[in-house]
């Protein structure tokens, strides 16, 4: 049976990435749970499904918008696709636009610690521009965690707190991100074996 990585990937039943995929039984399983908590709406899992995770604290929109922002900053475009297929088509323009603006090649990010600081890299600062402040700062939250994780501070999630968010909807925000983050590794790697 394939999953949502087959499915962005590419992987047809019997190749040889299905073959490889098959030998990793449990970690097939929990990504395809974790993408079906995060993504799927209860009414349409399967028996025995996992539980949600903060649907009342983020909608649906918004996570597909999110998951197509960070998609499109890791310049996957199928996976791109396949989240803004879900948005109403203007959001999904508005949403491309925000991406379009906030691409970059990072890492970046200072260190704290004074003996790496010859590592620090400057990047440029996302600010979301045209859309509704709630997901603005939702769009600002993923492009820091995406290419300035480093730099990630408490002043950042009291502008999320500021918009509207909850804890629980920063940590489902922040749960989505890291997930997209493996999921488009996963399936880039997939696609450089195929």
């Amino acid at each position: 049976m394939s999953d949502i990585i087959d499915r962005l990937a590419g992987v047809e039943p019997g190749s040889p990435l299905d073959v490889l995929r098959r030998r990793r039984p449990d970690a097939r399983e929990h990504a395809q749970r974790a993408y079906e908590a995060l993504f799927v709406p209860r009414n349409a899992r399967h028996e025995g499904g996992v539980s949600e995770v903060g649907l009342e604290e983020v909608t649906q929109a918004e996570r597909h918008a999110v998951a197509a922002f960070v998609a499109d900053l890791h310049r996957h475009e199928k996976a791109t696709a396949f989240y803004a297929e879900a948005l109403d088509p203007d959001l999904a323009k508005r949403v491309a636009g925000q991406s379009t603006a906030g691409r970059a090649q990072g890492p970046y990010g200072r260190y704290r610690d004074p003996e790496l600081a010859h590592e620090c890299v400057e990047g440029p600062r996302f600010g979301a521009e045209g859309i509704d402040g709630r997901l603005a700062a939702a769009l600002e939250h993923a492009h820091l965690l995406v290419f300035r994780p480093r730099e990630a501070a408490p002043e950042d999630l009291d502008r999320l707190r500021e918009a509207g968010w909850s804890v629980t909807g920063i940590v489902t925000l922040s749960q989505l991100v890291a997930f997209l983050t493996f999921q488009i590794r996963v399936v880039t790697a997939l696609e450089a074996l195929a």
